[in-house]
């Protein structure tokens, strides 16, 4: 006993010294996810967007240039014609033949609100897509949390494996100097043989299924795992039972999204006023007399106030108003159901907490009980009352009960981080 309790204080020592912790595994998993890259896309849009609003205000110019061909142009009466030639004064009439060449200069007075409701939309886009990613970053905790409890309940395993390959080899030796002496058969020591044999092979089997949790453990870091023990998080008890999930921040994000939507629409049917300024070089100039006597091409200039009313609007603004208004009502269904279903799951995993902790409280004694039970079947053996089946029998159930306590620490302590996480807590 003195060397299976040396055996299990090194496995100990080995499983928790310097081990890599569930937080940074999360941490690092986080990093390397290809979607945490998503956040800088999302903030440069954002920014794309904004500037795009903003840039309403900037004087908008636009240049211009036609050459067109009149069937028909402005001329003096024939009469008043006949007059001015008596006069000496030819007065040839504009040309058929046009050119111009123009520089249009538009600013906003007051646009019905447009460009906020832009800014605001673009604002709740980014929101909505942050929020998204969000959750999927969420969902990769519980990948993580899988996994990395996983391997702590294969080590449980592989330490109770290693312990029973102690107590079995420990037997094995004592029932071949029994069988030395005379006092037990060939068919004792094989039976405890074979059984620590199927225990090794056993160990195989865990330790393979441990190093390919550990592999795919690794794929969601990004690297090694620095430490061959991973650390044992402690127990944390709940700060509150209120959700904090990212999926209520996205419900949230595309409310929020939808009022913006309204506000564009309820701007479309407003008015705008812009200030205008338009010069051109060409032919005619805006002095019509002048080009009915010259062909020269000359500046011209015009400014103004301009007011623009798109009436059609007020058309669909009814519908879509009402599509935002089932939208919207959609997206309150969705947040009772998803409530709903994460009341459910926290209610089955504090029933699975209520659980586990009742099966610890009866492990230790029956632990207890089991050890006690194989320290006598050691010594019936030696005094031939029972025979290596029956101790082979006991040392299995020892076994099984500290192998049941172990995992029923780790179980609990993994329901706790489940509900943890439902909670996002």
């Amino acid at each position: 006993m003195k060397r299976l309790l040396i055996t299990l204080l090194a496995i100990t020592c080995t499983l928790y010294s310097h081990a890599q912790s569930l937080d940074e595994c999360r941490r690092l998993a986080r990093e390397h996810y290809p979607a945490i890259r998503q956040y800088d896309l999302i903030n440069q849009t954002e920014q794309y967007n904004l500037s795009n609003a903003a840039r309403a205000w900037i004087p908008q110019v636009s240049l211009t240039a036609q050459a067109t061909y009149q069937s028909a142009t402005p001329t003096y009466p024939e009469a008043f014609s006949s007059i001015l030639q008596a006069n000496g004064i030819e007065m040839a009439g504009i040309r058929n033949d046009q050119y111009k060449v123009a520089i249009d200069i538009s600013q906003n007075i007051w646009d019905g609100g447009q460009s906020k409701a832009n800014r605001a939309i673009a604002e709740a886009e980014t929101k909505e897509q942050r929020s998204r990613l969000d959750v999927s970053l969420y969902d990769l905790q519980s990948r993580v949390d899988d996994l990395y409890f996983g391997i702590l309940l294969l080590d449980e395993r592989m330490a109770q494996s290693e312990a029973l390959i102690v107590t079995l080899d420990s037997n094995l030796k004592r029932m071949q100097s029994y069988y030395d002496n005379g006092v037990a058969t060939q068919a004792d020591v094989d039976a405890i043989e074979a059984e620590l044999l199927t225990a090794k092979q056993t160990l195989g089997q865990v330790e393979s299924a441990r190093a390919s949790y550990r592999r795919m453990l690794e794929v969601f870091i990004g690297q090694p795992l620095q430490t061959e023990a991973l650390e044992r998080p402690a127990m944390r008890e709940l700060a509150s039972r209120t959700s904090a999930r990212p999926e209520l921040d996205m419900f949230d994000a595309q409310r929020d999204k939808l009022a913006a939507q309204r506000d564009a629409i309820n701007t479309s049917v407003m008015p705008r006023f812009a200030a205008f300024a338009q010069g051109y070089y060409g032919y005619p100039g805006m002095d019509i007399f002048k080009s009915m006597m010259s062909t020269q091409w000359t500046p011209n200039a015009i400014v103004g106030v301009r007011m623009s009313w798109n009436i059609g609007a007020f058309y669909t603004k009814k519908n879509n108003l009402a599509k935002l208004q089932v939208a919207e009502s959609q997206i309150a269904v969705e947040r009772d159901i998803f409530l709903f279903n994460t009341e459910m799951q926290t209610t089955q995993e504090d029933g699975e907490i209520i659980r586990l902790r009742k099966a610890l409280e009866d492990d230790d004694r029956i632990v207890e009980l089991r050890r006690r039970v194989r320290i006598a079947a050691e010594s019936q053996l030696e005094h031939d009352v029972i025979d290596a089946t029956d101790l082979l029998r006991k040392i299995t159930d020892e076994t099984n009960a500290m192998l049941n306590r172990s995992t029923h620490e780790i179980e609990l302590l993994q329901a706790t981080y489940r509900l943890k996480r439902t909670l996002n807590q």
